[in-house]
């Protein structure tokens, strides 16, 4: 038999909070719970995996979109693992991206914190950087 857990519960067991989790199932990421006779959201063990299925996808940085199909992929047995591997690549690349963008303003951060003496001189550096105008 299916053991059904309270959303406290689901929040404890899968790292998600209860707010996140009645979120998920309103936007149709997960199911709707099913309710006990007092009207207490109810999750099967299914919906546990699912959660935690979420969780991870969210900790790599899927959008919610990409866990939609993540998820579709996943309860598909039909599904060609390309399809998946694809949205991964896909992935890797705004990550990869995003990289780039931080290493470059990390760079240029620490040349303007390298050209300031951080004294009581008015004079900074940082904020005359900041303020140059380049096209």
């Amino acid at each position: 038999m299916d053991t059904l857990v309270t959303i406290g519960k689901a929040a404890s067991l899968t790292g998600i909070s209860a707010k996140m989790i009645r979120y998920y199932e309103d936007i149709g990421v997960l199911k709707k719970a099913s309710r006990s006779e007092a009207g207490y959201r109810l999750y099967n063990q299914a919906q546990l995996q699912q959660l935690g299925f979420i969780r991870r996808s969210r900790n790599l940085g899927f959008s919610m979109a990409e866990i939609q199909s993540l998820l579709k992929f996943w309860l598909n047995s039909d599904r060609e693992s390309r399809q998946v591997k694809q949205l991964a690549q896909n992935h890797l690349q705004d990550i990869n991206e995003k990289i780039l963008a931080l290493e470059k303003m990390k760079t240029v951060l620490q040349e303007l914190a390298d050209k300031c003496d951080g004294d009581d001189n008015a004079k900074c550096p940082i904020l005359e950087g900041l303020a140059e105008f380049s096209s």
